[in-house]
């Protein structure tokens, strides 16, 4: 018996601010996990989580992702991994076989040492936590702790893991997209000017729209020293704090995140569903996703807490030159800029 009002948003970032700031959010509204912990702790979101329906079949790690100071704030609506795309053609060309997909740093490496040319990246990476933090959490790493609430960066693990990718740049193995002329990890692999990316579930959309006639594989990330690793791509639905139908809005995520329709929106968009109960609908759907899927048990959520946002994208900025001379440069500023921001 409730009406819903959709608004599409050309800026959500900006329009939540400003809704916030004037005293009238809108009701519901994707939250990018980055965001919450911000949000949460200007009192803007109605924790509700514990008013949905069997909230224990969402994915754990996704649930972690938006717990905020130990209260679960909102649920996970979909999420994506990051995993492994190979082309079939660059593959094939350099003599490769199904048996030398890479399932370790040194696999790795040799392979994309094999598949590089002067023309084309062996893998394409970005300069960026969205992809080199894979490497920090494969090691045993990670900008901040389990609890979210000390700095971690400048660990030996993180050396490692940065060690490792200054190596495959200086080697030639792997290049950030810009190298390769590319907007992007997924265009520098569609148009061949890289034979494997790390990118998630997303790029098959691209694939299928921009480069339909590219056959490529998708494989788990390779485990690091400290074993399997992965990124979580996530947002959840937001509740605003002043909205005054607070009640009719749960009904509206309850029904939304509903495995009925969790699986009616990957249809629709591609998005992998949240709840567990419902996954293997969706691997059946979509197998060559299974990679991704898998992802789920051992990925790892991007920092929540408040006032960090900047710091990292500062962090994203210091990539862009990174080589093994500056790697302990580069944790110790981001390590003394957390440890700032967490107080």
């Amino acid at each position: 018996g409730n009406t819903v009002e959709v608004v599409v948003a050309q800026d959500i970032a900006q329009q939540l601010a400003q809704g916030f700031a004037g005293g009238n959010p809108p009701d519901v509204f994707y939250l990018d996990a980055q965001r919450v912990g911000d949000l949460a702790q200007a009192g803007n979101l109605f924790p509700y989580a514990d008013q949905i329906d069997d909230v224990d079949d969402f994915v754990p790690s996704l649930r972690e992702t938006f717990t905020v100071d130990g209260e679960e704030v909102c649920v996970p609506k979909d999420f994506s991994t990051l995993a492994l795309q190979i082309r079939e053609d660059a593959w094939t060309e350099a003599g490769l076989t199904d048996d030398d997909i890479p399932t370790t740093w040194e696999e790795l490496q040799d392979v994309a040492s094999q598949l590089a040319t002067p023309e084309r990246a062996g893998l394409v990476l970005a300069p960026s936590r969205d992809r080199l933090g894979a490497f920090m959490v494969q090691a045993g790493g990670w900008f901040v702790d389990e609890e979210g609430t000390e700095a971690t960066a400048d660990s030996p693990e993180n050396a490692e893991a940065l060690e490792y990718v200054s190596q495959l740049l200086e080697s030639g193995a792997a290049r950030y997209f810009d190298q390769v002329d590319s907007g992007w990890g997924g265009e520098a692999f569609g148009t061949g000017r890289a034979a494997m990316a790390m990118e998630g579930n997303w790029i098959r959309g691209a694939m299928n729209n921009d480069y339909p006639d590219v056959e490529y594989r998708v494989a788990e990330l390779p485990e690091g020293p400290a074993g399997q690793g992965t990124l979580l791509f996530t947002q959840c639905y937001g509740i605003a704090a002043d909205s005054d139908a607070q009640s009719q809005a749960v009904d509206f995520v309850n029904f939304l995140t509903s495995g009925e329709q969790q699986l009616t929106f990957s249809e629709a968009t591609g998005v992998m569903p949240s709840r567990q109960s419902v996954q293997a609908d969706y691997e059946e759907a979509n197998p060559d996703d299974a990679p991704f899927v898998a992802g789920a048990e051992y990925g790892q959520g991007p920092v929540n807490a408040a006032g960090t946002e900047a710091v990292m994208a500062d962090f994203d900025s210091s990539l862009s030159q990174l080589d093994a001379g500056n790697v302990e440069q580069v944790l110790q500023n981001v390590q003394g800029n957390l440890e700032s921001a967490l107080g």
